[in-house]
């Protein structure tokens, strides 16, 4: 019997030591076999750190259990700075006997724990998710079988949070803190997926309406797969959001294109709690002590077919009875809460959709609301609503509190409307409702004085039903700060006429409203005082009939100062005092002050009233003065994002349309990055979304510059300028630093000591730095340039080095006239005579806009220049005396400024080039030698100019790229936000394992 014993125990011994070596033995194999799957499979970027792999018996017998500490995929171009999937870690489930004696491991199990699945598709459909490789042009080959069997009995999710951004539908869903558990036998087309878990919905957004938002979620579900006909049907599934619970039963089939919906849902185990749970506000860390009582039935269904051109008819069913909820702290409840809504929609059209309220009523302490609304559908617009009641604003307080706040006051509301809305045959319901505060009081904790004597009396009477007959009427509104009041009325009358009675009077402090209504990251002070009256209709604005129209009165404003994040260098006034009329508002004077800047202006805005009030497509008017003592823009440039560097850039100025502003500006000096503009003026037009500079003067860098131009940006995408400068005595070094043009274009400015002047006009492409695209510039003038030197330049060092000439390295040039041309980014000189070190020379030529240069250089240098070995060679040549003979030398220039190549023209040495020179001059072919040449460089400037035209397209498109990205990024912005969201709310709940970096 021991021995008996001592064998079964040798033998299980055995076994667990074999198991224990099984994964050391296969680890590799497992983890070869998992790397050639994902290179033949997968077009995307699989990162894991093998350092960090596992392998178990024991963990999960009888299976393997493969562990990978981190795991995650990122997507190539367009989604390379998207990650689709990034997990804390992962665990597969391999079938032990499947990894010992077959090359085809079968995977039983997927586990899943802390991180992000991130699923993004494109206006165009194109999918982040779609990384499989095609085999559409393998059609002969019959594709590689995959090298594992999958048969997933179970799937784990553990603290996953999950990201549906689809652009292509306006759709963004995002699930945070994901805890599922499914199983089923994924091998057949036709399986039934048990499904378990739950985690929060912290975002549903549709065409930019949130429809859900922080909701705890869970589910359990048997759901029924049938691959073959892409059909899935829930059984007795439940589910839950916070603590309303309802059944569903049915299913969702996709067939083709079109999807199969039939289901039926159910409230279970609901109470008025239940949906009180989903009010947001009332469902916090509060909630589980909240006193409530009632009943709740909720049901429905949805049955038909989505596609393009339908939808499926649907059912909402909801009623509340006799619901109550109070806070333990707080003295009242909402009471006697009954509710009883229907939604129905049987045909799928959603026009034809009706609601009905038929009952709605509940009491805030004493004070009972009631109310009802029936809609028949969306064609007629056939309506039938009610609402009345009295609220206590102290009373709700005591139910609602709202922290560090105080209010006070009686509202009454008394609303009664029937019938249907037109617009085309002025048809609205009848309407006679009432709206009255009065005695209102609001006070805050952070300013001692209360907002008191809040009245407001209004109400909108319609007894036939037609547009015209309607009459608003807020005869009364007002309110005291500080022994200083408001007060005004507002009538009006005829929706198509447009009648309209409203005035004005008062003064208010700034300062103290935003004390006591405080706004977050926003300052604001200043004193406004108005007494403005104005009477007339938008018939007569239209017709500009302003002799019916009636506008008096004055607004001045004292010591006032706005800044925010947007604009934190503030906006303040010292006094501007404004006058009103019907056809004007004149700003008689404005003392202000732009951050640190001094402005004055005074102006008249006109057809204001048109533009507020009439249809869309009205222009506003305005005549504008401004002056300033300094004003420095670069106060009002935007830091770059990049840290490392302590610059500033602007941004691309969206101008708006349907105005019309003239302004005019004097600034003794402006600061314009490195730029200070003396003695400014000129006008400026804005028009259509263009703005005009016209006439514009101003001393700069030593000199003068005056300029006429527009700035264009009807095509957001594609934003222009078009510019004529007038340049007297401006320093070239100076230009060079200050210009990005004159450092792209003419990059030997640097070594130019002297003035300059220009007339030049030139248009293109501007960036969304607001930069010139240079790859777009086109523009022609003529650059006059006066007395200057050329020193120490890397073109004059490559000539010299080649003739081994003896010649000073500064050049003194007299003046000069060169006419240039700028074409695709390229700009083009034309032929124009120098002396260079006094002797005569022929320069033409071109530089692209990314710096490379073409140039051809003719220089007539005396053969006594060369020494007695060239003497030499020249007596041998022709047999005569060359003391007086000159020698024409070709240089063809290449590369860039900085590196320049410098070389002969139709020689590879200078003596060579000499003997041919000489011989041509002997057989008479003086003329074809200089025409050979200059048709060799046009050859040779022609291809680079067909690259430098390529090489601009390309750049443009960059642009346009660039500024497609940024309306792009508007988007990227709003889910960002939601991820910054789900980061904070999921970072208190990490499993307790070892966090890894993101590798975003």
């Amino acid at each position: 019997m021991k021995k008996l014993l001592f064998i079964i125990l040798a033998l299980f011994a055995i076994i667990l030591v074999s198991l224990a070596a099984v994964p050391f033995f296969f680890k590799d194999k497992i983890f070869d076999k998992l790397d050639q799957e994902l290179a033949k499979t997968v077009n995307a970027q699989v990162y894991y750190d093998r350092d960090l792999l596992s392998l178990s018996v024991f963990r999960n017998f009888p299976h393997l259990t493969a562990g990978m500490g981190e795991f995650g995929i990122k997507g190539n171009p367009p989604f390379q700075n998207d990650t689709l999937v990034h997990l804390g870690s992962m665990q597969v489930d391999l079938d032990i006997w499947s990894v010992i004696f077959s090359e085809e491991p079968s995977l039983k199990g997927l586990h899943l724990v802390d991180g992000e699945i991130y699923v993004k598709v494109l206006e165009d459909g194109l999918a982040n998710y779609d990384i499989m490789f095609s085999n559409e042009d393998e059609v002969e080959e019959e594709p590689t079988p995959s090298a594992f069997q999958l048969g997933i009995d179970m799937i784990e999710v553990r603290n996953l949070n999950f990201i549906y951004d689809d652009r292509s539908l306006d759709y963004l869903m995002v699930l945070s803190d994901m805890n599922l558990e499914g199983s089923g036998d994924l091998t057949t087309d036709v399986y039934d997926l048990d499904l378990a878990g739950g985690g929060t919905i912290m975002n549903v957004t549709y065409e930019g309406i949130e429809y859900l938002s922080r909701k705890a979620m869970s589910i359990d579900s048997k759901i029924n797969v049938d691959l073959n006909n892409m059909r899935f049907e829930a059984k007795d599934a439940h589910l839950t959001l916070n603590e309303f619970g309802f059944a569903l039963d049915g299913y969702l089939a996709m067939p083709a294109e079109e999807i199969e919906i039939d289901a039926r849902f159910t409230g279970e185990n609901n109470d008025f709690r239940s949906v009180l749970s989903l009010v947001p506000g009332i469902y916090s860390e509060s909630f589980q002590d909240l006193n409530t009582s009632g009943e709740m039935d909720f049901s429905g269904f949805v049955k038909g077919v989505y596609s393009d051109s339908s939808f499926p008819g649907f059912q909402f069913n909801l009623t509340i009875d006799d619901g109550m909820f109070q806070y333990p702290e707080l003295p009242r409840p909402v009471q006697h809460v009954n509710l009883d809504l229907a939604v129905l929609n049987e045909s799928g059209n959603l026009d034809y959709t009706s609601v009905n309220l038929s009952k709605f009523s509940l009491e805030f302490g004493n004070q009972p609301f009631i109310g009802s609304f029936f809609l028949k559908d969306l064609v007629n617009y056939e309506m039938d609503a009610k609402l009345k009641g009295t609220l206590d604003l102290l009373e709700i307080t005591s139910i609602f509190p709202i922290e560090d706040m105080e209010l006070k006051g009686q509202l009454a509301i008394d609303v009664n409307a029937a019938g249907r809305y037109d617009s085309l045959s002025g048809e609205i319901p009848k309407l006679d409702a009432e709206v009255n505060l009065s005695n209102g009081f609001v006070k805050s904790t952070a300013y001692p004085a209360p907002i008191d004597n809040i009245n407001v009396k209004a109400s909108a009477i319609n007894t036939t039903g037609q547009m015209n007959d309607l009459t608003v009427n807020v005869s009364s509104f007002g309110f005291e700060l500080e022994e200083e009041t408001i007060s005004g009325k507002l009538l009006v009358s005829d929706l198509e006429a447009l009648n309209y009675d409203f005035s004005v009077h008062g003064a208010i402090d700034l300062g103290k409203m935003a004390s006591i209504l405080p706004m977050e990251d926003l300052v604001l002070e200043g004193r406004v005082q108005a007494d403005i009256d104005a009477a007339g209709s938008y018939e007569a604005i239209e017709n500009n009939r302003f002799n019916q129209l009636t506008a008096n009165g004055e607004m001045q404003v004292n010591d006032f100062y706005y800044a925010d994040l947007d604009y934190p260098q503030g906006i303040r006034i010292h006094e501007a005092r404004s006058e009103f009329s019907p056809q004007s508002i004149r700003l008689s004077s404005m003392d202000a002050r732009f951050g640190k800047s001094p402005v004055r202006a005074d102006g008249i805005l006109s057809n204001y009233m048109a533009y507020l009030l009439g249809e869309s497509g009205q222009e506003l008017r305005g005549d504008l003065n401004l002056y300033s003592s300094n004003f420095n823009v670069n106060e009002w440039m935007t830091d770059t994002e990049d840290t490392s560097a302590d610059t500033s850039s602007l941004e691309l100025v969206t101008l708006p349309e349907n105005i019309d502003f003239m302004m005019r500006v004097e600034a003794d000096r402006i600061t314009y990055d490195n730029l200070i503009l003396e003695d400014a003026s000129g006008s400026m037009h804005l028009k259509d979304a263009v703005l005009r500079m016209e006439g514009f003067k101003t001393k700069t860098l030593g000199g003068s510059l005056a300029f006429d131009g527009t700035y264009n940006t009807r095509d957001i995408l594609h934003p222009s300028f078009d510019m004529t400068l007038d340049i007297s005595s401006l320093g070239v070094q100076e230009a060079f630093q200050s210009f990005v043009t004159v450092k792209a274009f003419a990059p030997i400015a640097q070594h130019v000591t002297g003035n300059f002047s220009t007339k030049f006009s030139f248009s293109g492409l501007l960036g969304q730095d607001m930069m010139p695209v240079l790859s777009s510039l086109d523009g022609k003038g003529l650059i006059r340039l006066a007395e200057t030197a050329i020193k120490d330049s890397p073109l004059i060092q490559g000539i010299t080095s080649i003739t081994k000439l003896n010649d000073a390295s500064t050049i003194r040039l007299k003046p000069l006239n060169i006419s240039a041309e700028i074409v695709d980014g390229m700009l083009n000189i034309a032929p124009f005579e120098l002396q260079l070190w006094d002797y005569p020379a022929r320069i033409q030529g071109s530089t692209g806009f990314d710096g490379r240069i073409s140039y051809l250089v003719a220089v007539d240098v005396p053969a006594s220049k060369f020494g007695s070995q060239i003497n030499n060679l020249v007596s041998g040549a022709i047999g005569t005396d060359i003391s007086n003979t000159t020698i024409p030398l070709a240089f063809n220039i290449g590369g860039s400024y900085n590196k320049p190549e410098v070389s002969l023209a139709s020689a590879d040495n200078l003596e060579n080039y000499l003997s041919n020179t000489l011989k041509s001059r002997i057989s008479s072919e003086k003329e074809n030698v200089q025409e050979r040449i200059t048709a060799e460089f046009k050859a040779r400037e022609d291809s680079l100019k067909q690259e430098i035209r390529e090489k601009a397209q390309v750049t443009k498109d960059s642009v346009e790229k660039e500024a497609v990205k940024l309306v792009e990024q508007s988007k990227e912005k709003a889910v960002d936000e939601v991820k910054n969201l789900l980061k904070g709310f999921t970072n208190r709940k990490k499993t307790p394992e070892s966090e890894k970096p993101n590798p975003e």
